[in-house]
């Protein structure tokens, strides 16, 4: 059986490829609306296929139905419970959105603040104002990370159940599939933050540690409860898949489909999900 720390450091490089949909800020300026929502597109495909085929299906072979479904449901609503009650600032195309109790002075600050970290001025006005830009700072910080959690730790869960389970051909195409969504999905992260002027290198080990913390966190803590009892796996498995959809309907979608390129996005949904079936195919084989 696959031990804590194998899952870890396979949670840990998933998450660390994160920071590869970074990598085009460093060659490039603008990104088009049109890659911008292809990636997201291709990202949601992914995840949709990694639910079904990597969660849903084998839930239903290791446990009952019912008790899959009731997982869905609870880890669906609790996302979207999540999402609503915690304050958080999503990364849009050149933007942030405010969420859950954060405000849109929040989400003006943060581009403030990361534009006057990239050309060094300060205009605090002395140590109350500097403490007051900290403050902010920090609350802007813990905002992004609620963010971060809400949408990453479903993954992190889902390679932790699966291992658990004894299920390590699920297990690792999961964590092939959430790596090369990771990508997409870093790149999503990383245009919002890269337009407000950050460094490349700043916003490189941002989007990097984006995916890495939550999901290590997520795997541990999926590994550690279903390794207490192997008959939890068809509800984790439920949870984790509903938690992932709903990220995808809530806001993956969404945010593809707002500036006119819906056939894009569209079109790189359906190669997402035919890779995952590739993906599985190739795997478990």
């Amino acid at each position: 059986m696959t031990t804590l720390p194998t899952v870890i450091g396979i949670a840990g490089a998933t998450g660390l490829v994160t920071g590869l949909g970074a990598l085009p800020v460093f060659v490039r300026g603008r990104v088009s609306h049109r890659t911008y929502d292809a990636a997201l597109g291709l990202a949601a495909g992914l995840m949709v296929a990694a639910s079904v085929f990597g969660l849903i299906l084998p839930g239903t072979e290791e446990g009952s139905l019912e008790a899959v479904l009731f997982g869905l449901l609870v880890g669906g609503i609790g996302l979207l419970a999540g999402n609503r009650l915690i304050p958080h600032l999503h990364a849009r195309y050149r933007g942030w959105r405010a969420e859950g109790g954060a405000t849109r002075a929040d989400a003006a600050g943060m581009a403030r603040e990361e534009t006057a970290g990239a050309d060094g001025s300060d205009d605090s006005g002395g140590d109350d104002g500097r403490a007051a830009v900290l403050d902010a700072a920090l609350r802007r910080a813990l905002l992004v990370g609620g963010a971060i959690t809400l949408h990453n730790a479903p993954e992190g869960l889902a390679i932790g159940v699966a291992f658990a389970s004894g299920l390590e051909e699920v297990a690792l195409v999961l964590a092939v599939v959430i790596g090369l969504q990771n990508v997409p999905d870093g790149f999503a992260f990383a245009i919002p933050m890269a337009d407000t002027g950050m460094g490349n290198l700043r916003v490189l080990a941002y989007t990097a540690l984006s995916g890495t913390i939550p999901q290590v966190l997520a795997a541990t803590v999926g590994f550690s409860l279903v390794s207490l009892s192997t008959g939890l796996f068809p509800v984790a498995a439920g949870f984790a898949a509903g938690a992932m959809l709903a990220v995808v309907f809530r806001e993956m979608i969404p945010s593809s489909h707002g500036h006119g390129h819906s056939d894009a996005a569209t079109a790189a949904f359906l190669v997402g999900f035919v890779l995952l079936v590739v993906v599985d195919a190739v795997v478990v084989v």
